[in-house]
């Protein structure tokens, strides 16, 4: 039944909220952390990036199915920046997963039932500024602006511009199945979707401090309501060392 977790049907949802906060690390700290299949997407040649990302989501389900079948549930994900370079040659921009965290049992079983996403269910509370958790040892404090907002101070960046070139998510999701050597690729589908800059007053994150990063610093966030959103099905793309770009 393995075969059932490389994403075999599409699936839609609306995303009522997303905060996504980008962390810039030096691309060498990253490296080991990605599976050999796929390359840091970098900034600057200096620069790699997690993102974690916080979403409030309604009405997951496989695509076509009636609204009431969906799932509400609340997702932190914590993501790589890489690219992948496909048999044919083709580079490909996405995503990473190294952790998934959800509110909801239903959502981790099913979760981890049709995808490699490695979901865990923790405690997970919100208002219009705060998200945090408890169990996880999870807070994030923002504050409301309608005036122009600053990049974080640190950040690698120096505009807005260049900040959103890595606001997730990305087209893709890639899972390495290392022992068929093959990619598994997710294609998401996302309309009007327009990065506001948000400014983050405190964060605190748990996870991000067991990985023993040094550097590490926020380089932007971002904040998106109100998008439709879907995944295609997914596929599976060999690959073989002598596909590397270099």
């Amino acid at each position: 039944m393995k075969f059932l977790k490389n994403h075999p049907f599409a699936v839609e949802a609306f995303f009522k909220r997303t905060l996504d906060l980008t962390f810039a690390i030096p691309k060498e700290q990253l490296q080991d952390r990605i599976p050999p299949c796929l390359q840091l997407d970098t900034f600057q040649d200096t620069w790699a990036f997690i993102a974690v990302a916080l979403v409030q989501t309604e009405d997951l389900r496989p695509k076509g199915f009636p609204k009431w079948m969906g799932n509400d549930f609340f997702l932190i994900g914590y993501r790589i920046f890489v690219r992948f370079t496909t048999h044919e040659g083709k580079r490909l921009r996405g995503l990473y997963i190294l952790k998934s965290e959800t509110n909801k049992k239903r959502m981790e079983v099913l979760g981890n039932i049709f995808t490699h996403y490695q979901y865990t269910t923790t405690d997970i509370h919100q208002s219009e500024n705060t998200v945090h958790s408890n169990q996880s040892g999870f807070h994030i404090t923002m504050e409301p602006s309608d005036s122009e907002v600053s990049l974080p101070e640190g950040s690698p960046f120096k505009n807005w511009k260049e900040a959103r070139r890595f606001a997730g998510p990305l087209p893709h999701t890639f899972s390495w199945l290392g022992e068929r050597n093959q990619v598994l690729i997710i294609r998401g589908i996302r309309q009007n979707w327009k990065p506001q800059p948000v400014k983050i007053c405190k964060y605190q994150i748990s996870f991000l401090e067991q990985l023993n990063l040094q550097d590490i610093r926020l380089a932007s966030a971002f904040e998106i309501r109100n998008i439709p959103y879907h995944w295609e099905k997914g596929k599976l793309a060999p690959w073989k060392q002598q596909d590397l770009p270099f």
